[in-house]
């Protein structure tokens, strides 16, 4: 599954959700609601992506 880095620019809407630099689940981790074109927030620790959450993403 791909991932995001803070800043980048969101290439679809859907929900984001925090993971772990190689990938691993967040305990507390960020959710995040975005919109295409939109720029994906701070993670809560420096090193964490984002990723959507299965089923979350849409193309409008």
């Amino acid at each position: 599954m791909e991932t995001y880095k803070p800043g980048e620019t969101a290439p679809d809407s859907g929900e984001l959700v925090e993971i772990g630099p190689r990938g691993g689940k967040i305990e507390d981790g960020r959710r995040v609601v975005i919109e295409r074109g939109e720029t994906i927030p701070p993670t809560s620790e420096a090193g964490n992506l984002f990723r959507y959450k299965k089923g979350s993403k849409t193309t409008h």
